[in-house]
């Protein structure tokens, strides 16, 4: 099997002597290129051994057998072709190539005339120590050139170092003292790890109960066992308290894996994956296909998220892959959140998943007071989205010392730029989709496919001058209103446009637990698995943003924000306050917000879906075609749907306009297949797309389970 988007293996000749083994890793001759391909099994016997291409192996390199069956497994799944999942358990670039060896340097010549900068250098390499560039110049507060002139003219030297190992976490570090309810669910984890046994447990607990030292016991009996264990995080910003708190309990931080990574030490952690050297690994849903060699534990947190659904290439949702990843390595898997998906809600209701629940916040901590404001009844200036109750709470806690969150699940200034005289809507060129004006950059961005304009001075339709006006707000109107409200707060705006990478997150989120910021502005990537202690408010600027019509999920997922945001506040010893701005008060929503009524609300959301027999009570699959060549695209789409199969307890929904018809340039066609519990989606969809030709201009893509209809 090579790493490619193929649905079928290739039969190659080993050479004389060597047994072939699934999981082998090869290289292999394909065209005038040479892959890394896996053994996948046996030939057919099909080609003449004589006329076989003949492939090399990689040395004693192998991938687990259970890491080969959880590929087919996935491919089967989500109907992608089985080469293209391996390549998700091989997307390492020059995995196998020769790593250079890493090098330091030490002290040379002192030289006659050195400059200062020189002799800082000098200074500090006296000691006789070995340093790397980057710790010299970190160290000596030099730019990397002047070291590599320093060993050019031989006033250091270069040394060759050994490859430095992984720490390895001490499973009794320092063990943290645990509520009693903590304890009675860390004992159920710790003996699901000991039986090694597949198993599923819901650590369900409140935001601020202590869920992650919980499953810290799991994961410290794991390494107790000698196995290694995965924790899945559905976001790189999440990483940065993550990697402190697991240091502080193991000693060190886990193995990190996510696309913040450079190539070479991607290479490097994988290859300590393989040869069972990292004992923890932290990561992004990619993680889920390293080759772990003795797997005890999987931990998936904040379970509910959305970032784990993989939406483009192979289409997965790594909570689910998870769950079948343990049952082939034969390991427990934890799913933990204070919001639960409604399907694992549903599974450990019904008793298919063990169900863990930490009732009550660690230590002193209560849970926050959450209060409505009507925005029907409060009026606010044009231009205005702070109400006067909102404003009046940020003033009584910067007052007190207290800091305070506002969020806006919206990134930019404004999400539409109107003309006042003709009516035009800036749009993308390339998308359906309104441009969204970022005023700290100068531009209107799209946020579906990055394409970027200066803002117009005239309305790019009918040419007037100064009538274009910015509509709606998004996080940096509400930083410029909050400034102008409160002109000496140290405010400061989180989103993923400014914190892309997992240094501008560190830093950040040091200054925030410092108390250098009073006031934090942010999108949903502030909303989960950050312990501010004295963060008192939460201010919600606009809690209806996230309800849309036509998505089954459009209640769940809001909910799910709003409650973690609700969560940031009051979880040290100071009562927290949540206030929720909204326009439809009495929505399910928000009543099971403001009485803090979780599970009433689960219910509710539960009878509806069982109605209309949405997941987890029916299946949906969608299909979407995307081309250049619109009408193309539609045609193929009516042929597609006059070609499906009918069948009892299935239905076909479409063609129609996807959400966004258009998307980076390619005209998009949605069909929605909608069936009961019990029909085999896979089956069906294969038998309907066994005979029917795309052409080749248009993609077709499957999306079984999904979870967003844009």
């Amino acid at each position: 099997m090579l790493p490619l988007p193929l649905g079928q293996s290739y039969d190659y000749a080993l050479p004389a002597g060597v047994l072939a083994r699934r999981g082998m890793l090869v290289r292999a001759p394909l065209g005038s290129r040479q892959l890394v391909g896996v053994v996948w099994g046996t030939a057919q016997g099909g080609i003449a051994g004589d006329k076989m291409k003949a492939c090399e192996p990689l040395g004693q390199a192998r991938l687990p057998e259970t890491l080969c069956n959880f590929v087919d497994w996935v491919a089967q799944y989500t109907l992608a072709p089985a080469g293209a999942v391996l390549a998700q358990a091989l997307r390492v670039q020059g995995l196998f190539d020769e790593t250079p060896q890493r090098q330091g340097f030490a002290a040379g010549l002192a030289g006659e005339k050195i400059t200062p900068a020189r002799r800082r250098v000098h200074e500090l390499m006296c000691d006789g120590h070995i340093r790397t560039a980057a710790e010299i110049a970190k160290q000596a507060e030099v730019r990397s050139a002047l070291i590599s002139a320093m060993a050019k003219s031989g006033q250091l030297r270069r040394v060759q170092l050994p490859d430095a190992p992984f720490p390895e976490p001490d499973h009794s570090f320092d063990a943290v003292k645990l509520s009693f309810d903590q304890l009675r669910a860390a004992e159920h984890l710790r003996e699901a790890v000991r039986k090694r046994e597949f198993s599923v447990t819901l650590l369900d607990g409140v935001t601020g109960s202590g869920k992650t030292e919980t499953y810290f016991e799991a994961v410290a009996e794991a390494l107790a066992e000698g196995r290694q264990a995965l924790i899945l995080l559905p976001e790189i910003a999440l990483t940065v308290q993550f990697l402190d708190r697991f240091a502080a309990r193991f000693g060190c931080r886990p193995v990190e894996w996510h696309s913040g990574l450079s190539p070479g030490e991607r290479k490097r952690a994988y290859q300590r994956v393989m040869r069972g050297d990292a004992r923890v690994v932290a990561g992004a849903r990619s993680a889920l296909f390293l080759p772990f060699q003795a797997l005890g534990l999987i931990v998936v947190d904040e379970e509910h998220d959305q970032a784990y659904k993989q939406e483009e290439g192979v289409i997965y949702h790594a909570r689910d892959m998870a769950v079948v990843r343990a049952r082939f390595e034969n390991c427990p898997v934890v799913l933990a959140s204070a919001t639960p998906s409604l399907e694992s809600f549903v599974n450990a209701r019904r008793g298919r998943y063990e169900w863990l629940k930490l009732a009550h916040r660690h230590g002193a901590a209560d849970m926050p007071e959450v209060r409505l404001i009507d925005l029907r009844k409060q009026q606010s200036e044009p231009g205005q989205y702070l109400s006067a109750p909102l404003r009046a709470a940020l003033e009584q806690a910067l007052g007190a010392g207290e800091q305070a969150l506002l969020f806006l699940n919206r990134r930019g200034y404004a999400p539409l730029t109107l003309c006042l005289s003709c009516g035009h809507k800036e749009t993308c060129r390339n998308c359906s989709a309104w441009l969204v004006e970022h005023r700290n950059r100068g531009k209107l961005v799209c946020h579906h496919c990055g394409h970027e304009a200066a803002i117009p001075k005239t309305c790019t339709a009918c040419g007037a001058q100064d009538s274009l006006t910015a509509c709606g707000p998004g996080v940096e109107r509400v930083e410029e209103e909050l400034r102008a409200a409160f002109p000496t707060a140290r405010v400061a705006l989180a989103s993923s446009d400014t914190m892309q990478e997992p240094a501008e997150a560190r830093k950040f989120l040091h200054a925030f637990s410092a108390g250098d910021v009073d006031v934090l502005i942010g999108t949903q990537i502030v909303a989960k698995g950050h312990h501010f202690p004295n963060l008192t408010l939460a201010g919600i600027v606009d809690a209806d943003l996230g309800s849309g019509a036509g998505d089954p999920r459009a209640a769940e997922r809001t909910f799910q924000v709003l409650h973690q945001v609700s969560g940031r506040s009051g979880r040290g010893d100071k009562k927290g306050l949540v206030l929720i701005q909204t326009r439809n008060p009495d929505d399910p929503v928000m009543r099971a917000l403001s009485a803090g009524s979780r599970d009433s609300f689960l219910e509710e959301e539960i009878a509806a879906r069982e109605r209309s027999m949405m997941p987890p009570f029916g299946r949906l699959a969608s299909l979407i075609l995307a081309g250049a060549d619109g009408e193309l695209v539609r045609a193929t789409g009516r042929k597609l749907a006059a070609a499906a199969p009918r069948a009892n307890g299935l239905a076909v929904w479409g063609p129609a306009p996807a959400f966004y018809q258009m998307l980076r340039g390619r005209t998009r066609e949605r069909l929605l297949v909608h069936a009961e519990k019990s029909i085999d989606m896979q089956g069906y969809l294969r038998a309907w797309l066994r005979d029917i030709a795309i052409p080749r201009s248009v993609r077709l893509a499957i999306d079984v389970d999904p979870i967003s209809f844009y």
